[in-house]
């Protein structure tokens, strides 16, 4: 991961020298569709992106976005594994494989982020970008605990789980120029954080796609 970021960041770096557009809005707002999924929980989530953008240099945005997303707006579940949860040595204890466990659960998630957006504007129709990920993120979590379990474990957890914590991660897309002041805007984010260290050992990979409408206005002097 920290490899991973460390080549991010020089990209980032790397992009203020390929800028070559100009005539750029100071403004950006996008809103659009949120698909996210964690493949080692099976978890996919699907809400509302939203995203407020300045424009400090041609190559360079500060804003921040936020990210609505699970069962409250859309659908959101996923399936837990007993390999997973810090119950795991417990359960091997017994005699039983921790995989063979699977908890079925619904969450619904807040994600939260500032900081800066790199864009090429090298070409007329479409303006790329990339950005660093560093935020919070939020998720509750309704777990349907089989009842068998009590007879198992010393007490089973609540099954309404409530967690905030950090994230970070490499993103980035690009915008279709429609016009000067419209485009459609496509983006996809890697997010790895650690939501219920309580409960699962693992730090948990997310990866977010989003779609929609970018509109600008302002002008940059």
């Amino acid at each position: 991961m920290r490899r991973l970021i460390f080549c991010g960041l020089m990209f980032f770096i790397c992009l203020p020298a390929l800028a070559q557009q100009t005539d750029i809005n100071r403004y950006t707002l996008f809103t659009g569709f949120d698909y996210m999924i964690s493949p080692a929980r099976n978890l996919t989530e699907r809400g509302f992106e939203g995203d407020f953008g300045v424009t400090v240099r041609p190559w360079l945005g500060l804003g921040g976005d936020f990210g609505i997303l699970g069962d409250g707006i859309i659908s959101g579940a996923g399936t837990i594994s007993g390999g997973e949860t810090v119950y795991a040595p417990l359960l091997s204890s017994f005699g039983i494989p921790p995989n063979s466990i699977q908890v079925a659960f619904k969450s619904t998630t807040y994600t939260f982020a500032v900081g800066p957006q790199f864009y090429l504007r090298k070409f007329e129709k479409v303006t790329f970008f990339a950005r660093p990920g560093f935020g919070g993120i939020h998720e509750t979590a309704n777990i349907a605990f089989p009842p068998t379990l009590g007879l198992i474990l010393p007490s089973v957890p609540n099954p309404h789980q409530t967690d905030t914590t950090y994230f970070v991660g490499l993103g980035g897309g690009f915008d279709l120029n429609v016009s000067r002041k419209i485009g459609v805007r496509f983006a996809t984010d890697w997010v790895n954080t650690h939501l219920f260290s309580n409960l699962l050992v693992p730090r948990q990979n997310y990866i977010r796609f989003s779609v929609g409408p970018t509109f600008r206005w302002g002008h940059l002097h």
